[in-house]
């Protein structure tokens, strides 16, 4: 297993080199040594950057529940983005080639994850990755509405203050109102990574059967 933990906190030092890299071109190529909080590093795809980064520094259920993350929410989040990549466009090329880049990666760092995981008994980690969901989207509502009057800011696409945006939840919204589909969303994104923790449960399952036969 160390050799996972090792190889995902150099993806998390690689990403957050680039992520300095991203936030100087944003604010002094594109916007004029103006700071844009769109772009503050508080995604739903920035979120793996900080777990690699402290995962050789934490252990047992937290390290855990932090590789269920990466290897599920994460996972979800760097597949689904190629669906719609309209937010990966930039006006600087070399941040458009980053932003494709870093979602590869994400993919990279979830299916890293769940190898590492494999041998493992995951039962019970989930709930506790799906508390670290909600946590993340608590701050981001926090970050939304203490930012908001410094500019637009709208971090994991859940501000009180904007309709909802994404593909298919925004038409959702409509009909539901913007809090409803605010939460109809989140409850999906839910769902989704808890699909793939289960094609994970019975990915592992299989290899544990096949071993056991041969």
């Amino acid at each position: 297993m160390k050799k996972y933990i090792r190889f995902l906190f150099v993806c998390g030092l690689v990403m957050l080199v680039s992520e300095i890299w991203k936030q100087y071109c944003i604010t002094f190529i594109i916007n004029e040594h103006s700071y844009n909080w769109w772009y503050f590093p508080f995604q739903l795809c920035s979120i793996p950057m900080y777990l690699c980064l402290l995962l050789p520094f934490v252990s047992g259920k937290i390290r855990e529940v932090f590789l269920t993350f990466l290897m599920t929410f994460s996972l979800m989040g760097g597949i689904f983005t190629f669906f719609d990549t309209s937010g990966l466009h930039h006006s600087y090329a070399p941040l458009t080639v980053h932003s494709y880049l870093w979602h590869m990666l994400l993919i990279i760092i979830g299916i890293t994850a769940g190898l590492g995981q494999r041998k493992k008994n995951t039962a019970g980690t989930f709930p506790g990755s799906v508390l670290c969901y909600l946590t993340c989207c608590v701050i981001a509502t926090l970050f939304n509405i203490v930012f908001h009057s410094y500019g637009t800011i709208n971090m994991f696409y859940i501000s009180p203050y904007y309709k909802m945006g994404q593909k298919v939840f925004k038409d959702i919204a409509v009909l539901t109102g913007n809090t409803a589909g605010i939460l109809i969303y989140i409850g999906a994104n839910i769902a989704g990574a808890y699909l793939i923790y289960l094609i994970w449960s019975n990915c592992s399952r299989q290899v544990k059967h096949f071993r056991y036969l041969s």
